[in-house]
């Protein structure tokens, strides 16, 4: 789709994930047994026939770049457009601008270059398997100046708090971006808007000394933009707290959701990883659980979500807990509400208990 680009914006994403975000941002947090969470705003965004996608990343990145590499993964190791990380300096002395304004106006000539006429931007903590072809057909016929695209939560979550809840009039206008917590209707980080429009606007921001995108241009400008909201159909999730990912997570384990997610016309791509098939040895057994390729279950696992390479070795029990690559569960070992980070040790003989509201984490390269 040659004129829509994509821009991933993880600056205003805090990592709030405690121990799982020491050595990774919150975009290169494993997901779902096999994936990342960036995996699935890369995804949506090739699914929509974007073939040109940029990044905005400040820091803890290293483990991002690892993941994606030249972006080969969603078919954007391209000539012609293709996959950008954009940092946010290039020591310009007169460069006033902050926040993640720095990268707009920094990488002000990868906008002017690209041959798009709009943008489609998205954060990565919004979970979903879709593409927004529908969404930018409707921003085109509506002539709006952005669409919002927006999710209606049946059950509201302490992760959907700080999301703005969107107002709008019964022809999808927006009158009005607030903090109603009684409203469902989400703002979920994902909009569209005109190329020329966004340099307008950054430009005004950097001119009044502002330090965030869509909080002063956009969203406090609401009276003089045409703005649209577009309703996401389908799974999704918001993943913004250990708790959240926890239940999220959990959540797949219901074979409806895991369908919606990954079973419909759309792929959900992901780095390739050679691995044998799982390994069930004379004394495994694994209930209501999902194993990614190269583990090796000797043990019990019940509840549980285990990613890439897991050992759990005789005698030990894995429930209600995510396991992370490469993890080795020793003999007699009892893990309950846990997650692991990735290559942890849990010797013999170890009990680790959380709880569903509270579960126990361990940061990764730990032996317990």
């Amino acid at each position: 789709m040659e004129s829509l680009m994509g821009l991933i914006n993880l600056d205003h994403e805090h990592h709030v994930f405690n121990e799982l975000t020491y050595f990774r941002n919150n975009a290169s947090m494993p997901f779902g047994g096999r994936y990342r969470m960036i995996d699935f705003t890369l995804s949506n965004m090739v699914n929509t026939e974007i073939n040109e996608v940029a990044i905005f990343v400040r820091n803890k990145y290293r483990s991002l770049l690892d993941h994606i590499g030249t972006g080969k993964s969603w078919e954007l190791d391209r000539i012609n457009g293709g996959l950008f990380i954009l940092p946010p300096d290039w020591n310009d002395p007169t460069d006033r601008s902050k926040g993640d304004l720095r990268f707009f106006h920094n990488n002000r000539d990868y906008f002017h270059r690209s041959k798009s006429q709009y943008v489609l931007i998205s954060g990565s903590q919004f979970i979903s398997n879709t593409d927004y072809k529908n969404a930018f057909k409707f921003h085109l016929e509506r002539n709006a100046d952005v669409t919002l695209i927006s999710a209606d939560v049946k059950e509201l979550q302490p992760e959907h708090y700080p999301y703005y809840r969107i107002d709008a009039d019964e022809t999808g206008w927006v009158d009005n971006l607030t903090n109603d917590q009684k409203n469902n209707k989400l703002f979920t980080g994902v909009y569209i808007i005109n190329k020329d429009l966004l340099m307008e606007l950054v430009d005004e921001c950097i001119a009044y000394n502002k330090d965030n995108f869509f909080v002063c241009g956009i969203k406090d400008k609401l009276a003089n933009l045409k703005i649209q909201k577009y309703d996401h159909e389908g799974y999704s999730a918001f993943v913004n707290t250990i708790e959240s990912f926890y239940r999220q997570n959990m959540n797949l384990l219901l074979e409806e959701n895991y369908r919606d997610l990954f079973f419909n016309k759309n792929l959900v791509r992901t780095k390739i990883s050679n691995n044998p098939p799982v390994k069930y040895c004379k004394n495994a057994d694994v209930k209501h659980s999902l194993l990614a390729n190269g583990c090796v279950i000797d043990g019990a696992v019940e509840g549980s979500l285990l990613f890439r390479g897991v050992t759990v070795k005789q005698g030990a029990t894995v429930k209600n807990s995510i396991i992370m690559q490469r993890c080795t569960i020793e003999e007699g070992v009892y893990l309950e509400n846990v997650i692991l980070d990735k290559d942890v040790y849990v010797s013999k003989g170890q009990k680790i208990i959380g709880s569903n509201e509270k579960p126990y984490v361990v940061a990764k390269s730990q032996v317990i």
